[in-house]
């Protein structure tokens, strides 16, 4: 017994193949008719992938500056400018750094994107705090959203 998935396949293939031959009339002499348009198709075909091919390189050259910005952690930039003086004038991490409002949603972001453990806080004045390697990233709401603060130790 042949199965209906086997007599739908095969009618489909032999549907698709039948369609890519060459009809009995146009061998006989007019294959040179039916040869023209589709020496077309395949030079329009050719065109839009040239066309598309330059339209890629295009985007990609005007957005290299975001790819750029993928390979360094642009969000978090801005803070590992002060931890790191921190770190090279002390020989340790800092315990703190304040920021503003827009910087410690860029640290909580990029959290999220590389899927890194948040350990998001409250200190005991209230304020939002978030785990950047081994320093606590201090949201300070008065201050300007785009503020960095200087890097201190709990001393």
């Amino acid at each position: 017994m042949i199965s209906r998935r086997t007599v739908l396949n095969g009618t489909a293939l032999g549907s698709a193949l039948a369609a890519l031959t060459v009809p009995t009339s146009a061998e006989a002499g007019g294959g040179e008719a039916l040869q023209a348009p589709l020496d077309r198709a395949a030079d329009d075909i050719a065109k839009a992938v040239v066309r598309l091919r330059d339209d890629l390189t295009q985007a990609i050259t005007a957005i290299g500056t975001q790819v750029k910005r993928q390979e360094t952690f642009w969000e978090i930039d801005p803070v590992r400018a002060p931890i790191m003086t921190f770190l090279r004038q002390t020989g340790k991490y800092p315990d703190y750094i304040e920021v503003g409002t827009d910087v410690w949603h860029q640290v909580y972001d990029w959290h999220v994107r590389y899927q890194q453990p948040k350990t998001v806080a409250r200190s005991s004045e209230g304020r939002y705090m978030i785990l950047l390697y081994s320093t606590q990233v201090v949201m300070r709401t008065e201050l300007a959203p785009s503020y960095i603060g200087p890097a201190y130790d709990n001393r």
